[in-house]
Order: C-alpha cells, then structure tokens, then sequence
C-alpha cells in the first residue's frame, strides 16, 4: 500500500475523527455536572461517578472489541460499535432521572469501546511502518482535541440552551460518521508490516487470527506489562487534569467574576491551555528517527518528557490569575476576544501561558510514541487486544486520577480552601509521572527483544510455503 493512496488517506483521516469522541463525550460531562444536578435533582459528586462509571465500561469493553478485531471483519464492527454509542448518545439527551442517565451512559461505554481498540487496530495496519509514530501522533492529538471540544461545547451550549443539546449535537456528527464508514476500504490485517510486504505483493493474505489461549501470554509479555503500568500511572496524573476547568473557576470566581464569566473564560483557557499538544507530532516523528537508530530510542526519549511534565504541570497550577481583566456579560465572544489580548498584555497569564505550553507539549510526546511501541512488540492479529488491554489500564488510571481529586481534596480541603485546595490536590497527584517515567526506562531492553521476535516471526510467515 502507497501511502499516497487517495483511500488509504481518507481511511486514516476516518479513523482519526473518529478517534475524538470517545473523549469529546469524557469532556462533555464536568462542565455540565453543575446544570445536570440541578435539573435532575442530584448532587454533583454523583455525576462524577457516571464519569467514572463510562470510562470504565468503555475500557472494558474496549477488550472485547478488540478481540473480535482480531478475529472479524473490522469494519463491520465499528459500524455497529458507532451505531450503538449514538443511539446511547441520543437517550442520554432524554435522560429524566439520575438511573436513567446512569444506564445510557453504561450503553454509550459499551458501544465507544469498539472505537480505540478497532480504530487502533485498523490504523497500525494503514500506516507505513517509517511514519508509525508521526501519523499515531494524529491520532492521539485528536483524542485530546476531543476532550476539548467536548468542554467547549458544554461551556459555550450549555450557558444559552439546555445540558441536553451537547449530547445531540454529538449524536448527529456520530451519525455523519457511519455515512463515512461506508467508503472506507479494510486494510489487510499486516499489511503495513515491511516483513510481510512481500506477501501482500503476491496477492497473498495474513491469514492468522487471535486464539483465546493467547491472551494470558501477550498479558505477561515484557513489554506490555511495563506499557499497562506506564499507561496506569501516567493516567492518574494526567487523568486529575479534567479538573483543570474547575480550578480557573476558582481562580477566575475569586477575583470577582460571577460563575457564568468563569465557566465561559474556563472552557477557553482549558483549550487554550492544551495547545502544546500539537508538539505530539513532532514528538511522534522524533521517535521514529529514535527508533532508527535502537530499539530503545522510543522509550528512553519518551521517559525523559514524560518526567518533564511534572514540575512544569506544577508550576503552571501555582500560577495565579493577577490582573485579569473580562468583560462580565456572559458573550463568549467578548470573553474570548479579551482573553487573547490578556495572554499578550498581562504578565501573568503570559508566563501562565508559556508553561502551559510547555508542559503539554512534554505531555505529548507520551501518546504517539507509546501507540508506536505497543504497535511494534504485538504481531498483527494480537494489536487490538493488547491496545485494549492497555487502554483498561489508561482508562483505570484516569478513574483513579478522576476519583483521587476528590478523595485528596476532601482531606485538602479541611485546611485550605479552593482555589488553594485544588491547586495543591492537582499538583500531589502529579507524582505519578515519576513511576510513569520509570516504566519506560524498565521497559526499553524488553523492547528490544520483544520487537526482534515479532520481525523474526513475521518474516517466517511472510515465506511462500508458509502464506
């Protein structure tokens, strides 16, 4: 397969959209909890746990999806993967009691499971071998991206219509996206493997499958038990940064600001804020040309920025919001017009703008890299498995960093108020980034063996006796 090839682009460009909503619905959630409560009669710590509760059923899930990925047709599955989620989706936006809500948003993790582990494992076969990480580096960014979209669309929908329009809004794009599915063309399961590009010359297919047997061996292989650590602990710091938004409420609340200001001004920053994640692609490209060179490369480079992002996550956390100046009539236009001006005229919110930039582009380089590595240790037909085996664990670390904010705030809290409280809540649970780091200094001599095996057993396979 050209990586020119017009399908092959619009098939990798499919999946990357697709790879935004699992977290644009993630996203949707916080800045909403304040007006689903109070509709609903609840309180807001109970939101928090149907939170919880979907990204654990999509992780879940996600392990089942991806061992039918590697047995089924893949585009049959996320078809009705997407299906279920935005029928889900839909309901959750009639949702008239706190159970009703609750069992949607199970219903919507089972059918969002299908879209990391099938979309990941259609993409490792799409994308040539050389571009691994840079084009991976896409796919993680727009993960992030939708966890933005997702809070910028609750602030800036929310304020004016009712909690229940983001989650049609996101039902009707799920729907445009099946439509898509229909024109995309199943790459063949290895086919961007250099050791199997013979085979697919010959018009020859990969004919091997996943086997119940194995899923205890690729849980113990080397390199993937130090990948779900990794992906754990990086999650629990990284998963505590959805409260972000919550913290420039705060922030922005104490200096004067009535709570509509805040929550608008917030959606922006929490964007804003982000924008060094763009630096995923480099990132991603720069792990390649590591990789070149050693097995090790990825790991090694990845360990040192992952361990970066602490103190500048920290530093960014301490920062405080001096001199802000907002216009407090509820525009979000306005509010984002003189929110631009205040990161080049204020002081402060320039430094705080400065090391939010940096610690989210150190944050970045984790995703493609990590994707490039679980994708280089796993043959073909084990991929989606073992993504979605590691995606429990990412997805357990979020929980953990998701809960852990309340649990440290509520002993926090008996001394401090918020903003402090959160400030020192968010800044303790970024200590996970040090086993984080770790993990990839642990794993890189796993990755050398690991990924030699794979090329020697492919290229056994790829000989024409054995196609």
């Amino acid at each position: 397969m050209k990586s020119t090839n017009p399908q092959l682009v619009f098939t990798i460009f499919v999946f990357i959209a697709l790879a935004a909503f699992d977290n644009i619905i993630v996203g949707l959630f916080p800045p909403l909890f304040q007006y689903i409560a109070d509709d609903l009669h609840v309180k807001i710590a109970k939101l928090g746990t149907i939170s919880a509760v979907n990204i654990l059923v999509t992780a879940v899930s996600s392990v089942f999806w991806g061992y039918l990925s590697g047995k089924f047709k893949r585009k049959k599955l996320i078809i009705i993967g997407t299906l279920f989620w935005v029928v889900s989706v839909f309901l959750t936006s009639i949702s008239q009691s706190y159970g009703e809500l609750l069992f949607y948003q199970i219903l919507t993790g089972v059918g969002l499971g299908c879209i990391a582990s099938i979309g990941f494992s259609v993409l490792t076969d799409s994308i040539p071998y050389q571009k691994r990480g840079m084009i991976l580096s896409l796919w993680g960014m727009a993960q992030g991206l939708g966890g933005i979209a997702g809070a910028l669309l609750a602030s800036l929908t929310a304020t004016n219509t009712s909690w229940r329009w983001p989650f049609e809004i996101v039902g009707f794009i799920g729907l445009f996206l099946i439509i898509l599915y229909l024109f995309v063309k199943e790459p063949a399961r290895g086919g961007a493997d250099p050791e199997l590009k013979g085979l697919m010359e010959n018009n020859q297919s990969y004919h091997y499958v996943i086997e119940a047997k194995q899923i205890v061996p690729i849980l113990l292989k080397g390199s993937n038990v130090y990948l779900f650590l990794q992906a754990l602990f990086m999650n629990i710091a990284t998963g505590s940064l959805i409260w972000l938004p919550t913290l420039y409420i705060f922030k922005i609340q104490q200096i004067g600001y009535s709570v509509e200001t805040a929550m608008i001004a917030s959606g922006y920053l929490y964007a804003i804020f982000q924008i060094g994640g763009m630096a995923s692609v480099y990132f991603g490209h720069l792990g390649d040309r590591f990789q070149k060179r050693t097995y090790k490369g990825r790991a090694m480079l990845t360990s040192f920025f992952v361990f970066l992002t602490m103190p500048l996550y920290i530093l960014m956390f301490m920062i405080p919001m001096n001199n802000l100046q907002l216009p407090d009539d509820n525009n979000a236009l306005s509010i984002f017009v003189s929110l631009m001006g205040q990161l080049f005229m204020n002081p402060w919110m320039a430094l705080l703008f400065i090391l939010s930039f940096f610690a989210s582009a150190a944050q970045s380089a984790n995703t493609p890299n990590w994707l490039a590595l679980i994708t280089d240790v796993n043959l073909p037909e084990h991929r989606g498995t073992a993504f979605s085996i590691a995606n429990l664990f990412n997805s357990l670390g979020r929980t953990i960093g998701n809960v852990g904010v309340g649990i440290v705030l509520g002993m926090i809290s008996t001394r401090y108020h918020g903003p402090t409280s959160y400030i020192i809540t968010l800044s303790v649970l970024q200590i996970f980034l040090i086993p984080s780091a770790i993990c990839y200094l642990l794993m890189a001599k796993k990755n050398m063996l690991d990924i030699q095996k794979v090329k020697e057993t492919l290229t056994l396979r790829s000989e024409p006796d054995r196609g």
